[in-house]
Order: structure tokens, then sequence, then C-alpha cells
């Protein structure tokens, strides 16, 4: 067996080495990190210590028939091993101190059980390093930098960032992304990348579409920060349930911080010819359920607040309960930072909100957070609202839609 030893800035790095030089049917016997080099102690450079070994002359015997042979191969495996070792260190130790009267001693004996148990102990050895070899591969791969990438990618890459979209979901798609194109034998260009990254996105989605809220839901609760627009959100709903599906709708606020917030969801209800209730506490709604009796669907409108706040959200929570079918939809403004809707979010899906309803689509044209709460929250969006136009400012989620939004057109058109 021959056994050679090499000293490399990185694993990777002796792979080609010990193929051109043991041949293909090398094996890594052991890796460590040594340090080479320096001053008196200092400036000493970090290395890869890499014994390999290569079967000479024939093939070995089955280990079932000749254990002898077998056991006397490892035994030679690991004194070379050592040997190997131990004039490394005392190279090391040559540089960096001064001579010292060297005691030579035999190497240590090597118990060898049986050669079954030190052939299975190599062979797992052997699987180890192969694994370690496989892990640094994909990580290199996975890091490698971006100028590498086709530009078809580089261009998705971009556009994805653009979008806000979260780095971890990103790598996610160009990982997916890669794996369906190595097995393509032709040249990709940007409209198959696209086309590609659109299918994938729509698989993704497809557990989170096609959502609405609960039609047997008489009571539908709407929680969100300031400034999100539940209010005129409400009155889009109502009025499509009014006025399209003549249905019998009543309104409920406790929106009582906000200065003016009463007189307009008041002034909606008046134009609708719907009824309101305000309720100052969680003791008010049961009478305001009372009023509201003969609605067949109530809307309730809640206080805004900094969400990103727990107190504040378990404040609101206590407004939510109800003995009757309900639902709470999050309202969420995609002009809103995405740091501060994944924390808002965070915070309600804790008490089981799982809907959410956008705003604000008109005003922007980032589109990542729908993606990002979707996929890293588990929320289901159910309407998308743009505009002030009651009631026709809003309408269901598409996922197709969105993603054809998200990611544009392809960067070759």
């Amino acid at each position: 067996m021959r056994v050679k030893r090499y000293v490399v800035n990185a694993l990777p790095e002796a792979l080609p080495m010990i193929r051109s030089e043991l041949g293909k049917d090398a094996v890594i016997l052991n890796t460590k990190e040594v340090r080479i080099g320096g001053f008196m102690g200092m400036f000493r450079k970090k290395k890869m210590e890499v014994i390999a070994a290569i079967e000479t002359g024939a093939a070995a015997p089955a280990a079932a028939t000749q254990p002898k042979k077998a056991a006397a191969d490892v035994q030679r495996v690991v004194h070379a091993i050592q040997e190997s070792k131990r004039q490394a260190a005392a190279t090391a130790t040559a540089v960096l101190e001064p001579p010292a009267p060297v005691v030579q001693t035999p190497p240590p004996s090597v118990p060898i059980a049986s050669p079954s148990q030190s052939i299975n102990r190599i062979n797992e050895d052997l699987l180890e390093e192969i694994r370690f070899i496989k892990q640094s591969l994909k990580q290199l791969s996975m890091h490698k930098p971006e100028e590498t990438r086709p530009l078809a990618i580089q261009a998705l890459y971009g556009r994805l960032v653009q979008q806000e979209v979260e780095p971890v979901l990103i790598d996610r798609l160009i990982d997916a992304l890669n794996e369906k194109l190595a097995v393509r034998q032709e040249v990709i260009n940007a409209t198959d990348t696209w086309s590609i990254a659109r299918e994938l996105l729509l698989d993704w989605l497809a557990p989170y579409s096609n959502q609405s809220i609960n039609e047997s839901a008489r009571i539908v609760h709407f929680v969100g920060p300031t400034g999100v627009g539940k209010t005129t959100t409400i009155a889009k709903l109502a009025a499509g349930q009014s006025i399209k599906f003549g249905r019998q709708v009543g309104f409920i606020t406790s929106d009582t911080y906000r200065i003016a917030a009463v007189d307009q969801l008041r002034t909606y209800a008046n134009i609708l010819n719907v009824p309101m209730e305000v309720v100052f506490s969680p003791m008010d709604l049961p009478k305001a359920f009372k009023q509201l009796e003969d609605r067949e669907l109530i809307y309730m409108d809640t206080a805004g607040r900094n969400f990103r706040n727990e107190l504040h959200v378990s404040e609101v929570n206590s407004l939510l309960q109800s003995s009757e079918q309900s639902e709470t939809v999050l309202v969420l403004s995609l002009t809103g930072k995405t740091k501060d809707m994944m924390a808002v979010a965070d915070n309600f899906v804790k008490y089981g909100v799982r809907k959410v309803l956008f705003t604000k689509l008109d005003e922007t044209s980032v589109y990542g957070s729908i993606l990002n709460l979707a996929l890293q929250h588990e929320l289901e969006p159910v309407f998308i609202a743009s505009g002030q136009t009651v009631p026709d400012d809003i309408g269901p989620f598409h996922a197709e839609r969105y993603i054809d939004a998200l990611l544009g057109a392809p960067a070759d058109e």
C-alpha cells in the first residue's frame, strides 16, 4: 500500500493532486488542521494535512478468506499514518524551537480485535471523509461568486432582491432552479429561466392560494397597524356584500383612539344604509351584538396600534372573543417595511390569525412581502386592495397575477 501526505490550504485543493499522483482509486485516510512556518511561534499559517493511500500490486483478497493478510494491511496503514504525523510534528518543532535530543520511542501497538472489525472501522472513517468532501463541495458551489452564474440567473437574482424577497427564499429558489436547469442540455435563456421560476413559485404558493373569508363566519374582525386602510377596506367589502349579494351587513367599531375614525366609518354606514355600533371595551360587545342580531354579517373595525408591541396585540385580541362563528383578518399595507410587517405578523400568528389582506397595491412596485409572509409565516392572502374607490378597488388574491407582477418581464425582453 502506498501512502502519501499532502499539506494544502483547503481540502478541495488536494483532490486533483491525489488523483494525479495516486490515481482515481486512491482514498483519503485522514485529514486534520496544522500550522506551519512563522517566526518564534508567531505568524504561523493554517494549513490542512491530508493523508491519502492507494493499494499497490494485485487487489487485496476478501477479508473473509484471508483475515491475516487484511489485518497486516490495516496495521501497515495505521503505522504509516502515525509515522507521517510524527515526522510532520518533528519538522514543525525543529523550525520553531532550538534542537533538542530526540528520544526514539517505538510506535504504540495497535490492538486489532479482528480483521472484520478493523476493516469496518476504516470503512466508517472513509465514509465520514467522503461526507466531509461532499459537504465542502456543496458549500463551495453555494457560495460561488455571483458573477460566475449565468446572466439569466444573475438577472433573476437581482430582480428578487429588488422586490425585497427574503435572502433565504431567494437562495432556495436559485438552488431549485439550478437543479431543473441541470437536466436540460440546451442553452437556457432568460425567458426559460423566468418560466421555470414562475412554475416553482406557483407550486410553493399553492397551499396559500385560492383562500377567502369563511362564508360561515357571521363576524369578521379586521386588525392591523395604524394607517393601513382598515376602515376603507371594510367599506369596500361591505358594499360588495350588500350591493352585489344583497346581504344584511352591520358595523362595529372599537377604533376610538384615532380622531374622526368613528365618523369615517359612520359616513360609510350612512351611504350604504348599514347600522353601526361603537364599543369602548370588551364589556360593550354583548350589547352591540344584541343590537345587530338581525344582521347576516358583521364587520368589526379595531383600533390601529403599534402591533410590534405584543401587549397591544393582546389588548386587541381580548375584543375578538365571540361565541358565534367568527374569523379574524390581518390588514397590512404593501407600502410598509417588510421587517415591520414580519414582526406584526409574528405577533398575530401566535393568536391563530391566518388570513391576511394587503392594501395600497397602487402605491408601490415592490411585492416581495406577500411571498415572505406566505412562505415564512404561513399566512393566507385573501384580498388585494388598491385605491380609494368603494367598492371597486379590491379583489381576491390571484397567485398567477401576483407572481407575474413579482417577477416582471424576462431580462431579454
